[in-house]
């Protein structure tokens, strides 16, 4: 065969590959019916889905939802209010410290409830609110843990007293480096026949605080405070919030003007 035939021959086969290629790459006509999707061989589902035709139903809707998360009353620890307002504590180490009654979230409500209602000579203003690790409310460990010195720090206990049938209670504040006298000078300026420490569970219930931070501020406005002397005459002195997160700082002389509010002189030794 000669070349020029092979020529023609090949000629004719480009010619055939374009025009097969041009009459696949047409526009389609509208009026064409579409080429069926071939399905996917990787994919095979022997039942349809819920919520599909001739598939089960759809329980999600059923299905118990989770209750909305209700935002805490209290802020996380630790508490990061702004520091434009934050004060300077007369001692102790603390990162921040602002006035009690501009943020009750800090305190016990019966103790924010005390600061808002306050009508005693001294400004509400001179009580301070500190942030604390609620796992450090334990004297010996805050003391230590917050560079505060023992003597400057006092506890509110609460005492149970009996007479007869009648059983009443009071609050004791004195140094953390004091005992008080419950047997003799609690006991008899009561006129009790008994007197001792509450229980726990009593104390949290009839304070309506946490055990570990019981506040003078905010207690029964029937029971009576006995406040050692050593507690009235010093400067300043850190009590309880009402709750182990918190301190509160405040002049001793004060906690003389809360109501049932009474000095004794070696109360606690």
């Amino acid at each position: 065969m000669s070349d020029a035939v092979l020529s023609e021959e090949l000629r004719n086969k480009v010619r055939d590959i374009v025009a097969n290629v041009r009459a696949h790459s047409a526009p389609r006509s509208p009026d064409a019916t579409p080429t069926p999707r071939r399905p996917n061989p990787g994919i095979r589902r022997s039942h349809p889905l819920p919520g599909q035709h001739g598939g089960p139903p759809d329980r999600a809707a059923d299905r118990p939802q989770a209750p909305a998360r209700r935002p805490l009353g209290r802020p996380p620890f630790p508490y990061h209010a702004t520091m434009i307002n934050s004060l300077t504590t007369p001692f102790g180490r603390f990162e921040a410290a602002w006035r009690a009654v501009d943020h009750p979230e800090l305190v016990a409500d019966p103790t924010a409830a005390a600061l808002r209602t306050w009508a005693g000579a001294e400004p509400v203003e001179s009580v301070l609110v500190v942030d604390t690790d609620p796992e450090k409310a334990d004297t010996s460990v805050f003391c230590e843990s917050y560079d505060v010195p023992p003597e400057l720090s006092a506890n509110c206990v609460i005492v149970s007293a009996k007479r007869g049938e009648n059983v009443t209670f009071a609050a004791c504040v004195a140094l953390a480096t004091t005992r008080v006298d419950v047997n003799r000078t609690v006991r008899k300026h009561l006129g009790a026949r008994k007197a001792s420490f509450a229980p726990m569970e009593t104390a949290v219930a009839e304070t309506g605080m946490e055990y570990g931070g019981i506040s003078p501020l905010g207690l029964p406005a029937d029971w009576p405070v006995l406040i050692d002397e050593a507690v009235a005459t010093t400067p300043h002195v850190l009590i309880g919030s009402g709750r182990r997160r918190g301190k509160i700082i405040l002049p001793g002389r004060f906690l003389t003007q809360l109501p049932g509010a009474e000095v004794l002189p070696q109360l606690a030794t």
